[in-house]
């Protein structure tokens, strides 16, 4: 299961992201993967303070997100950091790595997240491919869009044709890392959201108590 945000990021945010990345430095993306062959991307230099600062608007949207914590029940979120595909630039299939460097501790990347920057009117090709089972689905998000998914999920951008794509990724540690788990507790979530108001308050109690108790029982 994935989630698609629209307005993930506010119009001014997703400006303001696209001026700092006009100004970073960018650095070959097999750098921070140098085993992964077809990953063919530029990403932000992590000591470019312009990138950080994108990193930190992008951070900020997480924080403020309930759609995102209910997704993800996150524990900790990876600072966003920004990514350019230019022409013939891809990345294939593949599963994002089990662990990541962040600060002193690994972070376990249960949730992956893409964040698209800039408008899709303004390249050809580049979308973001997840594969679920036998079926696919294929996002070109709008501009402060972001789109969320299991990090345990084989995904990849295609190759772009035209122009140059630009987004952000961040990865999310869990506080319920099995995916099914954490999908079974959203699903209750939006039950409760849609139906709880009209819900005899005992039978919303009986529901409130699977939900918290499924927490307190899966949580890591």
């Amino acid at each position: 299961m994935f989630l698609h945000l629209e307005n993930f990021l506010t119009p001014s945010e997703v400006q303001a992201v696209s001026e700092l990345a006009a100004k970073a430095r960018f650095i070959e993306g097999r750098r921070s993967n140098p085993h992964n062959v077809t990953k063919d991307n530029v990403i932000v230099d992590p000591n470019d303070l312009q990138g950080q600062k994108a990193g930190q608007i992008a951070l900020a949207a997480f924080q403020r997100s309930e759609e995102t914590r209910n997704f993800a029940l996150p524990r900790r979120i990876a600072a966003p950091s920004l990514l350019r595909y230019g022409t013939s630039r891809k990345y294939g299939p593949h599963i994002d790595a089990a662990f990541m460097v962040v600060g002193s501790q690994p972070l376990r990347s249960d949730v992956s997240c893409t964040i698209f920057i800039n408008d899709p009117a303004e390249y050809q090709g580049g979308e973001l491919v997840i594969h679920l089972g036998s079926q696919t689905a294929t996002i070109r998000g709008k501009a402060g869009s972001a789109v969320l998914y299991p990090s345990t999920t084989l995904h990849e951008v295609t190759a772009v044709t035209q122009g140059e794509r630009l987004v952000m990724i961040s990865f999310i540690e869990s506080q319920v890392p099995d995916p099914m788990q954490r999908d079974l507790i959203y699903t209750l979530n939006e039950v409760r959201a849609l139906e709880g108001l009209r819900m005899e308050w005992n039978n919303r109690m009986q529901l409130e108590y699977v939900i918290q108790n499924l927490l307190r029982m899966w949580s890591r």
